[in-house]
């Protein structure tokens, strides 16, 4: 299991897994949302070579931003803010200013 922590509030949080297989996150007291390999790899594909606001809003995240797609075939959590630092430890984008990253064009790590 690994601790990464949210941006912009350094919040720590875990995760287990993979996004090649998977993923398992654990967050604030107790909680924890599960994405399968099916929407880990819908989610690389659709994002893929894409710059995109994050979107960590827990009502409304901006159109086509990484909290809006997560909370449409994820989770009705809002969960952007533990996602981006997993895409971004995973080697999948890279953070592009406080609000916004940018996927990796090759998926295949």
């Amino acid at each position: 299991m690994k601790e990464l922590h949210t941006i912009p509030k350094k919040s720590p949080f875990k995760y287990e897994g993979s996004l090649e297989e998977g993923i398992i996150l654990y967050f604030g007291t107790g909680r924890k949302e599960k994405m399968n390999q099916k929407q880990c790899l819908l989610l690389l594909d659709n994002f893929k070579g894409k710059r995109v606001v994050v979107g960590r809003s827990f009502n409304s995240p901006p159109p086509h931003s990484l909290g809006e797609w997560l909370l449409t075939n994820v989770s009705k959590r809002a969960i952007a803010s533990y996602v981006a630092p997993v895409l971004i430890e995973e080697g999948f984008a890279k953070w592009v200013g406080s609000k916004e990253i940018q996927f990796t064009i090759d998926n295949s790590q």
